[in-house]
């Protein structure tokens, strides 16, 4: 097999293409072939040594793929070699093959690209999570979603729309806007040009949104959350601006708003059942046509290092994607 080797967390630029032997599956593991992998913030941040989770050196990044089974551990019955499956967690990804754990396998349904596969857990998954179950969303309700042409911020898009909400998108450029508008938006503000307060002010008719989905972070944060309607929710989701806000507690209580974290990773891990329920729902969508990852691009997985420059210069519109022909 060959992978890309992170070897030192000092970037991207010192990623390493390796061969290495192709290894084996334990017993309660199953190996897949890879077809196809996305690129995440959070793989930005983990070759940068800047993630919660720090994968032991040297590792293989990559947190999302999806392939077919090659090899089946010896204590493994649920799935055969062959079967389509996705799978997330902090790494193994940009490679030709991994070896996980079966039960972290996500079996595909049919007619599931395996493309879309690739880019659909990590940011569909965080965005359920945080419109539906931590925002409560509910239909009529209007939703701002900053940072609304990336990854988790289309997935939110579509996802506020098949839940019934009326969706303003805010993104940096109006080509990003453009695209917003083409995957389901009702409003778009240019926030690098106008004014997000003005703008707000303007399509809610002084009300402000019922919820604001902000995966950026940094200067946004305070005049979105001045905008918030009563008993607004706020989801902090990321931080893709680098800077971590500093919002006055005065704003909440004059707004009986509520300030809501959004850790959709120990979701997974706390509460399974849930987040299976979860994913069951997104693939239904899938499966009905009112969800579908926006594919900026599609790179041979050779081109990883293309694909971590566009990622730092946020340059991505919806998820980038490398292939293994």
């Amino acid at each position: 097999m060959h992978a890309w080797l992170c070897e030192t967390t000092t970037g991207p630029a010192d990623l390493v293409w390796r061969e290495m032997p192709t290894p084996d599956p334990a017993a309660d593991e199953v190996r897949v072939a890879i077809h196809a992998a996305s690129i995440n913030f959070p793989d930005l941040l983990t070759v940068e040594g800047k993630y919660q989770v720090r994968p032991p050196l040297p590792f293989v990044p990559g947190s999302e793929f999806a392939g077919r089974v090659d090899a089946v551990g010896s204590a493994v019955n649920h799935l055969k070699v062959g079967d389509p499956v996705a799978a997330i967690g902090t790494s193994g990804g940009f490679g030709t093959h991994a070896c996980i754990k079966a039960m972290q396998a996500i079996p595909l349904p049919p007619g599931f690209a395996l493309e879309d596969a690739a880019a659909f857990a990590f940011t569909y998954g965080t965005s359920h999570h945080a419109l539906l179950d931590r925002g409560q969303l509910k239909a009529g309700e209007t939703v701002l979603v900053l940072g609304a042409a990336g990854g988790v911020g289309t997935a939110a898009v579509q996802i506020a729309k098949a839940a019934g909400a009326r969706v303003i998108a805010g993104a940096s450029t109006d080509e990003k806007c453009e695209a917003c508008r083409g995957i389901g938006a009702d409003e778009t503000i240019n926030y690098s040009r106008d004014s997000l307060r003005d703008a707000l002010k303007a399509l809610t008719g002084g009300r402000g949104p019922d919820i604001i989905y902000d995966p950026v972070g940094g200067d946004l944060a305070e005049p979105a959350f001045r905008s918030i309607a009563w008993r607004g929710r706020y989801l902090v989701v990321g931080f893709a601006a680098g800077g971590i806000p500093a919002l006055p507690f005065n704003l909440s209580l004059l707004k009986g708003a509520s300030i809501i974290g959004v850790f959709w990773g120990d979701f997974v891990r706390r509460e399974p059942a849930a987040n299976a329920r979860a994913l069951g729902e997104l693939a239904r969508w899938y499966a009905e046509g009112k969800i579908k990852p926006l594919i900026d691009t599609l790179l041979p997985m050779s081109e990883l290092p293309t694909a971590y420059r566009r990622m730092a210069e946020r340059a991505i519109k919806g998820k980038l994607v490398l292939v293994n022909r």
